[in-house]
């Protein structure tokens, strides 16, 4: 056993002294410290300053308080949130081709298993607004799909996991408060 562990650290010995001997003399560089307090903002790929990774996982600021569900446009994401404002579980979603105005809803109605708009089998319908004549919910392909919406038709599924279908079904009863957020 003893002899399995010397030859594997010398093997990540040789392969680190093989890699730091290859870096490019331009990467091997230390940083150079900015003589002033003043140095430029960092640029990012784009072009502009470079802004501080936002934790995706943190329950948006603007979306109220006590026991929710937090849907985000912008990060098409969903939380599950306690009465104490932490997030129980969290997971992304394609969103359907209407979306619902960001607001305060409640959940109106629940089907257990349904055929959507988009023709597709799907289960734990959980519905909580209309826009443009769509009932807007949430909801799980039954065959655990979750494939961009037709952008020509009229849809309101927002469409997750079988696995996150389950818990949402569990913690979305009706009249339970659900917040969209842009």
């Amino acid at each position: 056993m003893a002899g399995l562990t010397a030859a594997a650290v010398a093997a990540v010995a040789f392969l680190a002294y093989q890699a730091s001997a290859n870096v490019p003399a331009d990467l091997a560089q230390k940083p150079r410290t900015p003589s002033t307090s003043t140095a430029a903002p960092s640029i990012s790929p784009s072009g502009g300053p470079r802004q501080p990774a936002a934790n995706p996982l943190a329950v948006p600021a603007d979306s109220g308080t006590g026991e929710r569900v937090v849907y985000s446009l912008t990060d098409r994401r969903v939380w599950l949130v306690d009465g104490k404002g932490k997030a129980t579980r969290t997971f992304t979603v394609m969103p359907s081709t209407v979306d619902p105005a960001p607001g305060a809803y409640a959940v109106t109605s629940r089907s257990g298993s349904v055929r959507g708009s988009d023709g597709v089998q799907i289960e734990h319908v959980v519905r909580f607004a209309t826009a443009q004549d769509v009932a807007i919910g949430f909801s799980a392909a039954v065959d655990g799909s979750t494939p961009s919406p037709d952008p020509t038709k009229k849809t309101g599924g927002i469409r997750m996991k079988r696995a996150d279908g389950d818990a949402l079904w569990m913690f979305a009863v009706i009249g339970a408060k659900v917040v969209v957020v842009a």
